[in-house]
């Protein structure tokens, strides 16, 4: 992997980080925001029988992780594609 230049190496990097950055958030918002913080406002939510900030708590998060995962794949190839920094897929 080698960039054509150093702007182009670090306009990679710019976006590859706001791309961490914002994933990160979502993922911080969903675990800590709504399983913890504002649990009790929405449990007064069921869902299938479930308070919903019981579900966020124990399963709503880890979905949203790994929807994240393949969000972050689909995005970083997409990155890579642009900067031409990409691994041939034979």
């Amino acid at each position: 992997m080698s960039f054509q230049t150093d702007e182009h190496a670090k306009a990679y990097w710019k976006e590859n980080l706001r791309l961490l950055v914002t994933l990160l958030v979502i993922w911080f918002a969903v675990s800590f925001g709504f399983g913890i913080l504002l649990v009790e406002p929405l449990n007064a939510i069921k869902i299938f029988g479930f308070k919903l900030g019981f579900w966020f708590a124990q399963q709503g998060s880890i979905y949203v992780f790994v929807i994240l995962i393949f969000v972050y794949v689909k995005k970083m190839k997409a990155l890579d594609r642009k900067y031409n920094v990409h691994e041939d897929e034979e």
